[in-house]
């Protein structure tokens, strides 16, 4: 997929330095999502799409493997709505993840009650995105995050936006990437985050307000 590979090269560059996590507990608003299953029964927009993706989902044993190896007990939090198509090729994959490791639990909160991690989470260039996914200790408390996008997709569209690529051309490299990648991106990124958590480090890539 070497659409526009000079981008590669300044999308490393784009990226801001992970602020430290932040201390506000997100366990109220956790508490108001659903689990994954229940939010599938209830997805209307891109249904088709949804069950598609969740009845094809596997993820690799090594990544879960390597998730189960890490102790303690963690959340993700997950701010998604059922028309976005980010949400629709990421939260499946997550769900399958957390369904293989009995020490991390999943909910799925829609925009309404999640704006505020939404507002403390923000894509690279500033908005607030679907799907917002952030990890949880267990006090609640924010231990990582991956916003919008898996990392490779994440950076390759901010240096893209950044170069002004025609929004045609970024969805379609986006749609392309998805097909491909199967969830790859996005569950190993997860799993990379809870180990940086586990060891007291952040995997946060995210923006500030314009």
């Amino acid at each position: 997929m070497a659409l526009f590979p000079a981008l590669a090269l300044a999308a490393a560059c784009a990226l801001p330095a992970a602020r430290v996590t932040d201390s506000t507990s997100w366990q109220t608003v956790f508490d108001k999502g659903l689990p994954y299953r229940e939010f599938l029964a209830k997805a209307v927009a891109r249904r088709e799409g949804w069950l598609r993706i969740t009845d094809s989902t596997r993820v690799d044993a090594a990544l879960v493997q390597r998730a189960r190896a890490v102790a303690g007990s963690w959340r993700l939090l997950v701010v998604a709505v059922d028309r976005c198509g980010d949400s629709m090729n990421s939260v499946p994959y997550l769900a399958a993840l957390t369904d293989s490791v009995p020490a991390i639990g999943l909910r799925v909160v829609h925009p309404d009650d999640g704006k505020a991690v939404q507002q403390a989470h923000r894509s690279l260039d500033g908005r607030t995105a679907t799907p917002t996914i952030v990890l949880l200790r267990a006090d609640g408390t924010s231990a990582g995050c991956v916003v919008e996008l898996p990392r490779a997709l994440r950076e390759w569209s901010q240096a893209a936006r950044t170069a002004k690529v025609s929004s045609d051309s970024l969805h379609n490299y986006q749609r392309t990437w998805y097909a491909g990648n199967r969830g790859v991106g996005i569950a190993t990124e997860a799993v990379e985050m809870l180990e940086a958590a586990a060891s007291g480090r952040v995997h946060c890539a995210r923006g500030e307000t314009p």
